[in-house]
């Protein structure tokens, strides 16, 4: 079972919430709103994305790279540590 079947419903809650934020953005431009609001709306929908994509590449990592079930070297487990912090730092 991938990973993104294991967790289908928590993933597609938050894309959900993702689409009501665009779809939030698009009232507000449609409306003519303030370039204030607007910059905001985006910057928490690219704030939205961005947890979904460290989500996805952390559960990439864990389930494809580091395979469950197959043995596993400790440098390993910390490589992906430090990549995992890298990546969310670089998405944060």
């Amino acid at each position: 079972m991938s990973h993104t079947t294991k967790n289908k419903g928590k993933m597609l809650s938050r894309v959900r919430r993702i689409k009501g934020q665009v779809e939030a953005i698009e009232r507000v431009l449609d409306g003519e709103g303030e370039c204030e609001e607007i910059l905001q709306l985006v910057a928490s929908c690219r704030g939205a994305l961005n947890g979904l994509m460290a989500e996805l590449i952390e559960g990439h990592l864990k389930f494809h790279v580091l395979v469950p079930g197959q043995m596993t070297l400790p440098s390993q487990l910390e490589a992906a540590d430090e990549l995992m912090a890298v990546v969310k730092r670089y998405f944060n």
